[in-house]
């Protein structure tokens, strides 16, 4: 009736052997992407921390210890940096999320030639965004270009004007770039989640009599309101590392007026070659990144809970 004592079941052994060759199969499919993460995300974050307690540079390295996020603590130009770097991804985050809205609604609308909107609003975000940004220099040029040029004919100036060489004007020029560049990509996610939404709660809600604002807050905002918030984050962070843009308007100029936390990384490490300056700052951008993603999905969590997302 039963083996004997000590020994094991053939049905029980061959059960422990299936288990342990399917663990080891999972561990091998997991392992390439464990390894691409290892070598391309933990590494060089790795070292990262390591460069930031040292006054690395072309001639070598010494241990410096806290002495570069002191130097960054007495900083009030750095603290101005992180301020126009935040006042830079909130302004060009909510103009991409509205414009974004408005976009993949009339998008979303049943309109004769619906197929070919779609396919021209793409442009922005598929072409290279050196080659935009390029065009964007020719639009942003004092004599010749067209913005500067329909300033004159609208009597906002009355001479030539050099957009890019003024500290505010290059600002606000960079950031209508930032979302001529993202806003086609917020429409594109919003416009896919509209279209996800059950036909049967418009009619219901138009068999009630409700107008299409009325529709459009209570029944389409709500049902999209997980890619909203997912899209905000992703944007934000696409938004606060961004460098392009930026530096080839610019490059941080004029007189540091454009210079975000990511451009002053790169000028202080490779322009500057100090590399432990430059890795303290990188330092500095994770962890702020870090507290504000965890901020920013603690106030999802709140609005997702009001509007009854799970």
């Amino acid at each position: 009736m039963t083996d004997v004592v000590g020994s094991k079941s053939p049905v029980i052994a061959k059960a422990g052997r299936r288990g342990l060759s399917e663990g080891w199969f999972a561990w091998a499919l997991i392992a390439p992407a464990m390894l691409f993460i290892g070598v391309i995300v933990a590494w060089p974050l790795a070292e990262t921390i390591r460069l930031s307690f040292t006054d690395a540079n072309m001639g070598g390295e010494n241990f410096v210890g806290l002495a570069n996020y002191e130097k960054l603590l007495h900083s009030s130009k750095f603290y101005e940096i992180i301020g126009r770097t935040f006042f830079w991804m909130f302004l060009s985050v909510g103009l991409k999320l509205i414009l974004g809205l408005i976009g993949a609604t009339l998008l979303n609308a049943a309109v004769p030639g619906r197929a070919l909107f779609r396919v021209l609003i793409m442009p922005p975000w598929v072409i290279p965004i050196a080659i935009g940004c390029i065009g964007w220099l020719w639009l942003y040029n004092g004599h010749f270009g067209i913005v500067a040029g329909m300033m004159q004919r609208m009597g906002i100036i009355d001479g030539p004007f050099e957009i890019l060489a003024y500290k505010n004007s290059a600002f606000y020029a960079a950031i209508v770039t930032d979302v001529w560049v993202g806003t086609p990509m917020v429409s594109l996610f919003f416009l896919a989640a509209m279209q996800g939404v059950s036909r049967d709660l418009y009619e219901a809600a138009w068999v009630d009599g409700a107008g299409r604002w009325y529709r459009f807050r209570r029944i389409t905002i709500p049902q999209i309101m997980p890619v909203i918030v997912s899209m905000a984050l992703l944007s934000a962070i696409w938004t606060f590392n961004s460098f392009e843009i930026i530096w080839i308007l610019t490059q941080g100029g004029p007189r540091g007026g454009t210079t975000t936390m990511i451009v002053d990384t790169y000028k202080t490490a490779i322009g500057n070659y100090k590399f432990g300056e430059g890795a303290a700052r990188a330092v500095v951008i994770v962890v702020l990144l870090a507290v504000f993603s965890l901020i920013y999905l603690q106030i999802l969590n709140r609005v997702n809970r009001k509007y009854g997302v799970k």
